[in-house]
């Protein structure tokens, strides 16, 4: 038992060595001058709720949410490192909403050695949805759901007047598309991948392989039911925001359309100036950089 846990220590050591050789090769090759790092956090190794509080001063209101974690954090307190922000716009006696959120001690120290070992100075950390707001959706006043569809998982987020509300995860991807096409069809990952952008969503839904139907209509569900609870309070859902290397699959918006809202791909590059010879290989990557984007944008 101890023999097991002390070769994983070893293994996670030798992840985070190799990430951060990785990173300095990086930094070299791109000729950076700066050592300064704000980092993302994946959605799906932070747990984040949107909790009602009372009008408090700051010291109690740090006692009475630190307190409040307690019900919604599935690990004990002082295995994470707890944050929260107060959002604004509540009215005298009214309750405040506070986005809190709690990551495990363990990651942050990790990502702390390995920016270390890489000569890099962190300067923040935050969840991948805040980027995703900040370079997707700025301060639109509506309420609208980003989806961000990368290479292994999902995050799907209800965002009004500019904030965070709902939060949810899915662990699958591109990747998990391509792999059940290659398992389906018997072919290389490769042939799946080029399979999977040439046929698409478009044309006749009958027409979609199930492996590629299984994991959108998870995802579709899960949007849906977020849809479904903004509505019952009154609200509507202006419009679907997808995002992430795995959105450029043809014909993905309209997939979407029957869940009564707008459905557009995200354009983070809106919000950055680049050198125009560039907009070519730009457009091609674009969506994958909505959360290194966010976080450039960070105040």
């Amino acid at each position: 038992m101890v023999n097991a846990g002390r070769e994983m220590m070893n293994k996670q050591s030798d992840v985070i060595g190799q990430t951060a050789e990785v990173l300095k090769n990086l930094l070299l090759e791109a000729r950076t001058t700066t050592k300064k790092v704000v980092a993302s956090l994946p959605n799906n190794i932070v747990f984040v709720s949107v909790i009602d509080m009372p009008q408090l001063s700051d010291k109690e209101m740090k006692s009475a949410i630190e307190w409040e974690a307690r019900r919604y954090v599935p690990l004990p307190l002082d295995e994470v490192t707890l944050s929260w922000s107060i959002m604004p716009g509540a009215q005298p006696g009214e309750k405040h909403k506070v986005l809190l959120t709690a990551v495990p001690t363990t990651v942050i120290s990790n990502y702390l050695r390995m920016f270390k070992l890489a000569g890099l100075e962190p300067l923040a950390f935050e969840i991948e949805a805040l980027a995703l707001i900040r370079s997707l959706v700025g301060n639109r006043p509506d309420a609208l759901i980003l989806i961000d569809i990368g290479a292994h998982s999902t995050s799907i987020n209800l965002v009004d007047k500019g904030f965070l509300r709902i939060s949810r995860n899915l662990p699958l991807g591109g990747e998990t598309i391509t792999a059940g096409i290659a398992q389906s069809l018997r072919v290389s990952t490769a042939r799946a991948e080029q399979f999977k952008m040439d046929l698409g969503l478009s044309g006749n839904i009958q027409q979609i392989p199930q492996v590629m139907k299984a994991s959108l209509e998870s995802i579709k569900n899960e949007t849906e039911q977020l849809v479904k609870i903004y509505e019952a309070g009154g609200g509507t859902i202006s419009e679907l925001i997808f995002t992430g290397s795995s959105s450029y699959l043809p014909g993905l918006t309209s997939y979407f359309t029957d869940l009564g809202a707008k459905t557009n791909l995200g354009d983070p590059l809106r919000v950055v100036e680049y050198d125009q010879r560039l907009e070519g290989n730009l457009e091609k990557i674009g969506m994958g950089l909505s959360i290194a984007i966010g976080l450039a944008l960070r105040e």
